[in-house]
């Protein structure tokens, strides 16, 4: 089942999706889209004209892939111009993952800061990319396209506090315009910076996720090369902080995140 299958099984059978294997990571589902459902059930329950502007997950145990998963969702408050949403995806009566969103309207401000410039980045011809191999990438690879252009790839000993490059969907995926639940799956489809630094593999995983959307969302379709950067902000006791950030290629930014990641080493 392609990304955008998946998507619709959410909007069709909300109480009975089964993620296939073919989107694994290590023994859970894939994470970011994981995310991406669960926002998509809860999109569902906003009227129009409210988009989400910030987005809280949290990770509670691996969503077991060929099982059922239940998307429950329960609308907090519905405002005038803020609606607040909370989200469970449920697996064999156990929350896996939840998620707290905060729906807006634009309204008429005097404020107004544009966004601090992209990094500079070497061109997407210029960047390795992370070829999907079975056995040794994560599954959801061959549907997610990454390119390094900044730091080392996992398990590479490299020690540097960053990790960047260019990110996308794969050819062989239909071209449908990019929305805030691809957005979710693009971001996540990078693995921890703290990764890069351990020189054998390890586990390492998103325990917690918030990401900020900023619209409105350019128009893009999933064969567009979007431009990703992470920093880590503190790592120890098996635990990194990281913000990321998610630009276009001609550098308009896209979204902002912050991840409490875990690693096993």
């Amino acid at each position: 089942m392609t990304f955008a299958e998946l998507i619709h099984a959410v909007h069709t059978h909300p109480q009975h999706v089964v993620v296939p294997a073919l989107w694994g990571q290590g023994r859970a589902a894939f994470g970011g889209l994981v995310a991406a459902m669960l926002y998509e059930a809860m999109r569902l329950k906003v009227a129009p004209g409210k988009p989400v502007r910030s987005l809280a997950v949290t990770f509670v145990a691996p969503l077991q892939m060929g099982e059922a998963t239940a998307f429950e969702v329960e609308v907090l408050r519905e405002g005038k111009s803020v609606s607040q949403v909370l989200g469970r995806a449920v697996q064999n009566g156990a929350v896996v993952a939840m998620a707290q969103g905060s729906f807006g309207a634009a309204r008429e401000s005097a404020v107004r800061v544009v966004a601090e410039p992209a990094p500079a980045m070497k061109a997407v011809e210029e960047c390795q990319e992370l070829g999907y191999i079975p056995g040794v990438t994560p599954e959801f690879t061959r549907f997610l396209a990454m390119r390094w252009g900044e730091g080392g790839m996992p398990f590479s000993n490299n020690q540097s506090r960053s990790m960047g490059g260019w990110v996308r969907l794969r050819s062989d995926v239909s071209y449908d315009r990019v929305s805030e639940a691809h957005l979710l799956a693009l971001v996540d489809a990078w693995p921890p910076v703290v990764l890069a630094h351990l020189s054998k593999p390890a586990p390492g995983s998103s325990l917690t996720w918030t990401i900020e959307f900023v619209h409105p969302i350019p128009s893009l379709t999933t064969h567009d090369w979007c431009l990703y950067r992470a920093e880590i902000e503190h790592a120890a006791d098996g635990y990194g902080h990281i913000a990321a950030r998610l630009w276009t290629a001609d550098g308009q930014l896209l979204a902002l995140s912050r991840q409490t990641t875990t690693v096993f080493d």
